[in-house]
């Protein structure tokens, strides 16, 4: 089922992020796909937020993956733009944080897309200036009501 809608600033996608944190579990994965700037590390700040992580978020462009504590659950950002595939993601060992009792959220996931588990939730970002429309294009083990429940919990447009 294919899910749409939009926010209107970053602080509603951030309200998103957060919302959408109180329905995810151990072992939660989620990819984030579109242009830089697109939104992907502001929805992920709001989901570390909604975990109660202690760290502020920052891209992981070039460590790869950040690991945040102090929450509900352990948080796993990852940016896989410089991965060659998923062969380079196995060959560094990232494919172990799915089996680590944490939630996994990946941009670029597409970047991956093989390597990825049966129940990932994946969201393509799209827009400019304070508009984002975002495309659930597979919900994954979260479920589309509760990504629909968070999403009308934001505030956010439902199309």
């Amino acid at each position: 089922m294919k899910i749409s809608f939009k926010t209107d600033s970053s602080e509603q996608t951030e309200k998103f992020g957060e919302a959408l944190s109180r329905y995810l579990e151990a072992g939660t994965v989620i990819t984030l796909d579109g242009d830089l700037g697109a939104g992907k590390t502001c929805l992920t700040r709001g989901i570390a937020r909604g975990l109660g992580a202690v760290t502020p978020v920052a891209s992981p462009t070039f460590t790869i993956v950040n690991e945040y504590e102090g929450g509900r659950l352990m948080l796993y950002h990852f940016d896989t733009y410089r991965l060659s595939g998923e062969d380079d993601f196995y060959a560094s060992g990232l494919d172990e944080y799915f089996q680590k009792d944490g939630c996994c959220v990946i941009e670029w996931g597409e970047v991956i897309e093989g390597a990825l588990p049966e129940e990932t939730m994946k969201m393509k970002i799209s827009g400019n200036g304070d508009e984002r429309l975002f495309d659930v294009v597979e919900e994954g083990s979260v479920g589309a009501e509760n990504i629909i429940r968070a999403a009308t919990e934001a505030g956010c447009t439902i199309l």
